[in-house]
């Protein structure tokens, strides 16, 4: 069988992803700090780049400087604030559904259980019980308990399984068979250990660690228990009625029987364990000024790069350009020094653009707040300042912007209009999810609104959408259904 090849030429354009532009590319992506981070790096290994300073290198303080000082003071002022704690409950009534979203919340903290005074001397032991792990603290209280052999196997297994909200990992049956000791024994070291502090720990459940709390409080109620053991649900959908025929007890000792509940914490490892904390500095401020938002894009701890004259006059250095590997490494230096220069000049540009753009499109989101939100795309922004959508993409990754209403996210600016079918006005899916919330707080309890009812209350104000939209942003945000979120 004869096999015949054919030879021919074929003119392809690819994109060669170089070093350099991969690092323009990087330099995008990267935050604030990221990015200064970065710099420093590239500066400790290319002995090209050196930074501008000096007296003659300051400038003068702008009127937006002034102001952005006086921003971050009244800033400093109003954090202070944001320390005052709510009750989870008030004493009115008892909410168990927000009770129980804090613990299905992965991202919640606990309140700090320890009011400080910056006057006061710093307290060494805080410091050393703050460093310590959940486990780490079990462990300690753990080893003054003079456990056995079989006992220790046991709670060595929970301790270490326990996760940062203060809950098993694995399920219990599962440490029982790798432990290999009497099911009756290992039960008993489970209890224990949801009796050291945090009392709760080591529970499979919610269930099991609020019973854990009651069966230890100062004010130990049978009914409690009861309660928590078989109408943890009725509690959360606040169906009295069920719970009274249950237990034959009048509707009111079970109201305030349930207020109790707010002692106790859903996730008590965050007592010993919090989140960590995630700070971010701003890639953009927005200012007002004589009725005008100005936009100054961070310079803050960015260097003022050049090309050392060292290394300029080095390569004019007739021995330097003689010796072709030594003139060679020179000029890669440069050229890459160069190519980072104005990679961080083209990032910071582009930044402001993007930034510009949005503050364009979302004045009255600067003037009047959240919920004048406009819709708005990436394709919008791209085609404002003339770039391609997974630049403006790369820009608003990881950015955020101070405003004299908050600091916001650049991808919080983006969202697709909803609404606007059938005559209707586009909105965001923001302003959406407040228009929602707005009127389930203010609705009867006894008598919520359905998904239906929510849908016809939003097309008075001209926001046409489907009960099936209107139910994926109630779940977005957390609300029960209208059965769930009726009072019996």
């Amino acid at each position: 069988m004869a096999i015949k090849l054919n030879q021919s030429l074929k003119q392809t354009q690819t994109l060669t992803m170089t070093p350099q532009l991969q690092q323009a590319i990087k330099l995008l992506t990267l935050t604030h700090m990221e990015m200064t981070s970065a710099i420093s790096e590239e500066m400790m290994e290319n002995p090209m780049l050196e930074e501008l300073g000096g007296a003659g290198d300051e400038k003068v303080k702008s009127e937006v400087d002034y102001k952005e000082e006086r921003l971050s003071d009244q800033n400093q002022e109003a954090s202070a604030e944001s320390f005052d704690e709510k009750p989870i409950v008030e004493r009115d009534d008892f909410d168990l559904k927000s009770y129980i979203e804090d613990y299905n919340n992965t991202s919640s903290t606990a309140p700090s259980m320890v009011s400080r005074d910056s006057d006061d001397q710093m307290n060494y032991e805080n410091v050393i019980s703050q460093e310590m792990s959940l486990a780490d603290h079990l462990d300690w209280q753990l080893k003054m308990a003079e456990l056995d052999e079989e006992e220790w196997k046991v709670a060595s297994r929970v301790v270490y399984n326990i996760n940062d909200d203060g809950y098993l990992d694995i399920p219990f049956e599962e440490i029982i068979a790798d432990s290999g000791v009497d099911r009756e024994l290992a039960f008993d070291v489970l209890h224990m250990v949801q009796e050291l502090d945090p009392v709760g720990c080591g529970a499979q459940n919610l269930q099991e660690c609020l019973l854990a709390q009651a069966r230890i409080a100062d004010e130990r109620s049978p009914l409690l228990e009861k309660l928590i053991t078989n109408h943890l649900e009725d509690l959360q959908r606040r169906d009295y009625k069920k719970i009274c025929s249950s237990t034959g007890v009048d509707e009111e000792v079970v109201k305030q029987t349930a207020l109790l509940l707010q002692n106790f914490h859903p996730k008590p490892g965050r007592l010993v364990a919090p989140a960590e904390t995630h700070y971010v500095t701003p890639d953009i401020y927005i200012y007002e000024v004589a009725g005008e938002f100005l936009v100054k894009v961070n310079d803050d701890g960015v260097p003022r790069l050049r090309i050392s004259k060292i290394y300029q006059q080095m390569l004019q250095n007739s021995e330097v350009t003689g010796d072709k590997e030594a003139k060679g490494y020179v000029e890669e230096r440069v050229r890459s020094a160069m190519w980072l220069i104005k990679s961080i000049q083209n990032r910071q540009r582009t930044i402001e653009k993007v930034a510009k753009a949005i503050l364009a499109k979302q004045q009255m989101f600067f003037k009047k707040g959240p919920e004048h939100l406009k819709p708005m795309i990436l394709k919008d922004v791209a085609q404002e300042i003339e770039m391609h959508e997974s630049t403006v993409s790369r820009v608003t990754t990881n950015k955020y912007m101070h405003t004299p209403i908050g600091m916001f996210e650049l991808k919080y600016f983006f969202n697709a209009g909803v609404g606007g079918k059938d005559g209707g006005v586009d909105v965001s899916g923001e302003v959406l999810k407040l228009k929602i919330k707005a009127i389930v707080a203010s609705e009867n309890p006894k008598r919520p609104l359905s998904d239906q009812k929510l849908a016809e209350l939003l097309s008075k104000d001209d926001i046409k959408v489907a009960r099936r939209t209107v139910a994926k942003y109630r779940e977005i945000l957390g609300i029960l259904s209208s059965s769930k979120r009726k009072v019996k």
